[in-house]
């Protein structure tokens, strides 16, 4: 790849492993080692290391949020963060050598003269990190240490920690130190470093009576008064009778601890197994989150029983979402896969959480739910649906406070937040901090209302893709409306051009939140805002058409429709403004007006300016004043739509987007885009893959480097880019296939890039079972088990563009695959090897 990624051996295809320690690198490697499960994660930190410069051990619980008010630039600031739990993870010993002084307490960043070998894996079909390491003290004698840990993807409540000690060339004692350390606070992320961060209150530590293995803490959140408990059980599984071992309990402030003295011999392992519990007052069918926490690490088996269940449950993932690609590329593809089943399995189902644009991989963000699910839903409706709706349910329980936020500025329908947490209200700060500068700023991203038109989006192609009518024509019809409804009364009408025309708002590329020297914030008809704005009208007048007039007449009753509503809607999808300039897509209303930049001199002075806004402000300058993107904005339109359907959009608006003018536009972008943001390599990637192969490929080694690499500089070790990393997966599963789901049938038109022409992958497509899709140089294979009870209908192109959305027909081959059969067509246009 263009970027150095530090990869360590590739010598197995399901291992990420990293070899040597590096505390310049810890806090990168400590993110992209998190294990989860959907409930709960934990980040890749060793269990010896606190909270500093180089390590941040974090825990965090899907939806477990809190409250804080700080006091920032002369005013105080409320903000809501997911909050950083009770670490489980620390585990830290000392040896006492018979013939020598005792040693101290273990760490890499002490020993680091001493470290002869220092090796960390994720066996990503497993589930597990694994560490070895091996060092010598300062006289001479040598220890072995392996470990390995899981966050049990079968019992989502459950973490376990095996740790493996071997003295080689001496004898005497190691002292074990295992505990819950409650004296966390968020401070993992360096901008919010002055911002209040103690979100944890009424810590109180235990041993439990009748099982004298096993500590407990319990702690609650000051404000969202969520009761935490964790439960952990240490034992000493191999080596010495019971009776050699020592065990003192140390209850220490916020620290809950047993302290236990092994004897070793040279040769002779000894292993000590800690077994987790947490839980918390969210969860459903307890009676308490302690008695639940102590009851479940009781019941728990060993660490050998724990893997063999949690393998078994990671299998049962992979088998229904296992992609398959060869080199580097496919390499990070599965990891990238990892760390989405991680964040949002199976067992989200069961919760009431969005998806959190930086997973549970650390403090960025503030955990906060953007529009990341516009990204990471098209790849989970085909292959864990029942996530999807879960995901689309926490929008619609904010359903009622998206309407209240619309009303509040006097609009109809609802006004979705920018970033959500708890309870759907608008989360994103007041103020933002620039690390370059030093200042604090107004931050104005809550005005990007195409949040709601992503909701919307998601919402229809949930329903496409899984064929759940009873939510598509329910919960999914009323979030759809009402978005549409917001729509409709945020148009204002222009007599002078005879058009709609929408005002104060932000875009996607985040750069540009103001015209310069204006005295108000926000831009007027964004292209991409007006554009998906349109759609949502359109597809919410298509929906109310086919829903059952029992349903349609509920739905209307319940949100108080007015007369002559669908009408306007009608017209203002038919139009709404699009600027133009130049003989391309304006990307909002005076666009082209703004000065160009000297890319040239910016990178010949800075280097990488990816974020250009912060080097501009620095210097005392703003990039308002230029044409100048953070991200695809305009070309996030050939993200959403196929070029037919984005043609036939603007010919509703009454526009003629021909391939010149989007080839135009397209160029004319890519020049002035600083990719400030890892989906802008995905969204241009996706939106090259037909015409430019090359470029293509380069912007999507950027989007597959983005996390693994750290291109940003430092804001991965914060937390993964979770859109991004669902995108890429997504760019193979529909991007180079062309695929998309219609009226029961799979659409596709492949379009392979040549350094990416031979993937494989499953889906599920409005059933249980798992169709299979092979891509090879001039062929695509499809193939459908056998307990399969309908056969897969498939409509290859011939190159004609794809009908819109909800109807028509394509130029093409269209074949049926029965249950138990499998097809191998030759691709047109393509040449097979």
């Amino acid at each position: 790849m263009a970027t150095t990624i530090e990869l360590g051996r590739l010598t197995d295809e399901w291992i990420w492993a990293y070899e040597g320690y590096d505390p310049r690198a810890e806090r990168l490697r400590e993110a992209l080692c998190t294990l989860g499960n959907g409930y709960f994660a934990t980040r890749g930190a060793a269990p010896e290391v606190t909270a500093g410069a180089a390590h941040y051990p974090g825990t965090y619980a899907a939806g477990c949020y809190n409250r804080l008010t700080s006091h920032v630039a002369g005013r105080d600031i409320e903000n809501e963060d997911i909050v950083n739990l009770p670490n489980w993870l620390p585990l830290r010993f000392r040896v006492h050598p018979d013939d020598g002084p005792a040693g101290r307490w273990f760490s890499p960043d002490r020993e680091r003269g001493g470290l002869l070998l220092y090796r960390q894996w994720l066996d990503l079909r497993q589930g597990t990190l694994n560490r070895a390491l091996r060092f010598r003290d300062a006289h001479g004698r040598h220890l072995g240490v392996e470990q390995s840990r899981l966050v049990h993807m079968g019992d989502p409540h459950l973490a376990a920690l095996r740790t493996t000690f071997t003295a080689e060339d001496w004898s005497g004692t190691i002292e074990i130190d295992s505990a819950i350390d409650g004296t966390v606070a968020n401070t993992g992320v360096r901008r919010y470093r002055d911002l209040a961060s103690a979100h944890l209150t009424q810590v109180r530590t235990g041993v439990v009576e009748e099982e004298p293995d096993t500590v407990w803490l319990h702690c609650r959140t000051t404000r969202s008064a969520i009761h935490v408990a964790l439960a952990a059980r240490t034992r000493c599984v191999s080596g010495p009778p019971p009776e050699r071992i020592a065990v003192t309990d140390k209850l220490v402030g916020r620290r809950a601890a047993q302290r236990l003295t092994v004897p070793l011999a040279p040769g002779e392992p000894v292993t000590v197994e800690k077994t987790v519990a947490l839980h918390t007052s969210r969860d459903r069918a307890i009676s308490g989150p302690l008695e639940a926490a102590v009851e479940r690490v009781r019941r728990a088996g060993d660490f050998a029983e724990l893997l063999g269940s949690h393998v078994a449950a990671w299998g049962r993932l992979w088998r229904r979402a296992d992609i398959e690609a060869p080199g580097e590329a496919g390499h990070i593809l599965r990891l990238h896969l990892f760390h989405v089943l991680q964040t949002l399995s199976p067992h989200t189902a069961d919760l009431d959480v969005g998806v959190p644009a930086r997973g549970l991989h650390g403090e960025a963000y503030r955990g906060h739910v953007f529009w990341d699910e516009l990204f990471v839903l098209p790849y989970l409706n085909l292959h864990f649906p029942e996530v999807s709706r879960a995901l689309l349910m926490y929008r619609y329980r904010r359903l009622p406070q998206a309407v209240h936020a619309a009303r509040a500025i006097g609009r109809d329908g609802a006004r979705y937040p920018w970033q959500s947490g708890s309870d759907g209200r608008e989360e994103t700060p007041e103020v933002h901090l620039n690390p370059r500068s030093g200042r604090w700023l107004p931050d104005h991203s809550r005005l990007q209302h195409h949040v709601g038109s992503a909701i919307a989006y998601n919402v229809w192609r949930y329903g496409q893709a899984s064929g759940d009518t009873e939510f598509l024509h329910t919960k999914g019809a009323e979030m759809l409306v009402q978005i549409a409804r917001f729509w409709a009364d945020s148009a204002v009408f222009d007599a002078s051009m005879g058009r709609y025309r929408i005002l104060g708002v932000v875009g996607p590329d985040e750069y540009h939140e103001g015209y310069p020297d204006a005295d108000r914030p926000g831009l007027d008809d964004n292209a991409y805002t007006n554009v998906t704005a349109a759609w949502v009208l359109a597809r919410a007048l298509e929906l109310t058409r086919e829903l059952p007039a029992s349903r349609r007449e509920d739905l209307y009753d319940r949100i108080d429709m007015r007369p002559g509503e669908p009408e306007m809607w009608d017209d203002i999808s038919r139009r709404l403004h699009v600027p133009f300039h130049r003989g391309v897509v304006s990307q909002f209303e005076g666009y082209g007006e703004l000065a160009e930049l000297d890319w040239v001199a910016l990178r010949e002075r800075h280097g990488d300016i990816r974020r250009l806004d912060r080097i501009l402000e620095a210097d005392g300058d703003s990039v308002n004043r230029y044409q100048a993107s953070k991200q695809a904005d305009v070309l996030m339109l050939g993200y959403l739509f196929t070029p037919g359907d984005l043609g036939r959009l603007f010919g509703r608006l009454g526009y003629d987007l021909d391939e010149a003018t989007w080839r135009r536009t397209v160029d004319y972008y890519l020049a002035r885009t600083s990719h400030g943001s890892t989906l802008s390599g995905l969204v241009h990637a996706w939106v090259l893959a037909r015409a430019r192969h090359r470029d293509a490929w380069g912007q999507l080694q950027e989007a597959l480097a983005s996390d693994v690499a750290d291109i940003q500089g430092g804001t991965t070790a914060e937390g993964i880019h979770l859109g991004a990393m669902a995108g890429t997966l997504d760019l193979l599963q529909r991007g180079l296939t062309g695929l998309e789901t219609r009226d029961g049938v799979l659409w596709m038109d492949p379009a392979p890039l040549p350094e990416l022409s031979e993937y494989g992958f499953s889906l599920r497509y409005q059933s249980d079972g798992g169709i299979q899709v092979r891509m090879k140089p001039g062929q695509l294979w499809v193939g459908v088990p056998p307990w399969e009870e309908e056969p897969v209908r498939v409509q290859l192109a011939r190159g004609s563009p794809r009908p819109e959305a909800g109807g028509g027909q394509l130029d093409g081959i269209g074949f049926e695959v029965a249950p138990g059969e499998d097809r191998l067509m030759p691709l047109p246009g393509h040449t097979a090897p």
